[in-house]
């Protein structure tokens, strides 16, 4: 519990952990001591090593509220997913089980959600520096730069830090929202539905630490590279669907004009098409380029629709938290 104001909150702290035995333990501790009345909820991912163990042992050592949750499939959206769906709170503080973000800070990144003034605030990483001097992966860096750039030009917003995973949400945002991802995606995923359901986002530059001698990154380059084109591509898709199709059809209209013009030229200096099986592609083309021009706009349709729905959800779930108080 947190008291502000005469006000009680509820906290809990989120710590999806996959083998995270060199860790947890400090992690545990460290939040424990800044937040000594919150419930510290460790989301045992799959490990095969000594995680739960020791996150056990220090619940008992500390005398703590919380536990262990485990959810045996695999990856860190899954993970956040369980979390989400046992505990209730009325703040919620996720963080990296690797020791990576500082605890210490956690009281500044609630104060806006106790004072009302946001939905969802990020640690932000980068504004002063931290992450770049910290970050070993020049790769993981362009990619995170690539994403924001596109989700704030897309948005109309000025987010600093996309993926940080050192977050703070009311229960509002908690129990409205779908994880539908599964992986590190899970922090983009969150940024994006903030955005585009106007969740009010505020961002707080936080400090960032590497891992500790002996901890391993569970990331890999490839694979998440992989990932940050998959993230773009279903950006526009989900999220901008008729600039998504809207472009396909511009590109095959252009293509369909292109490979159209001998024969249009022939026409109208013959009157007669001998380029017959140009005449089918070009045709072929621009009515591929009318079909995505259809998508795009029934899917835009789709997505607005949806919008007015979850408002009405929103509103619904206002009114259900009004009536059991």
């Amino acid at each position: 519990m947190f008291n502000a104001s005469k006000k009680i909150f509820h906290v809990a702290v989120i710590l999806p952990a996959y083998n995270e035995e060199q860790t947890i333990v400090a992690t545990i501790e460290d939040f424990h001591r800044a937040l000594p009345d919150a419930a510290i909820w460790v989301i045992n991912n799959r490990s095969n090593d000594a995680t739960q163990k020791k996150a056990l042992d220090m619940f008992s050592r500390l005398g703590c509220k919380g536990g262990i949750i485990n959810e045996w499939r695999p990856g860190k959206g899954n993970a956040v997913r369980r979390a989400f769906l046992e505990v209730d709170a009325d703040i919620y503080i996720l963080a990296d089980a690797d020791l990576t973000y500082p605890a210490a800070q956690a009281e500044d990144l609630m104060a806006p959600i106790i004072a009302g003034e946001a939905d969802m605030v990020v640690g932000d990483r980068h504004s002063s520096g931290h992450y770049a001097a910290e970050n070993k992966r020049a790769l993981h860096g362009f990619g995170d730069r690539l994403v924001r750039d596109l989700v704030n030009k897309l948005f109309r917003s000025e987010l600093a830090d996309i993926m940080s995973g050192y977050r703070v949400f009311n229960r509002r945002f908690v129990k409205s929202y779908p994880i539908l991802v599964e992986g590190f995606e899970i922090e983009t995923d969150m940024t994006l539905h903030a955005l585009d359901k106007r969740f009010r986002i505020i961002e707080i530059p936080t400090d960032y630490r590497d891992r500790p001698a002996g901890s391993f990154s569970k990331l890999n380059t490839l694979l998440d590279g992989a990932r940050v084109i998959i993230t773009i591509w279903n950006i526009l898709r989900y999220y901008r669907p008729l600039l998504f199709f809207g472009g396909a059809a511009v590109l095959f209209a252009l293509l369909g004009f292109v490979t159209g013009i001998p024969v249009i030229e022939e026409w109208i200096r013959e009157r007669y098409i001998r380029h017959v099986p140009l005449a089918i592609l070009a045709t072929g083309l621009e009515i591929v380029a009318m079909v995505f021009a259809a998508i795009g706009l029934i899917l835009d349709s789709i997505t607005y629709q949806d919008k007015r729905k979850f408002e009405r959800e929103l509103l619904a779930l206002e009114k259900f938290k009004e009536k059991i108080k």
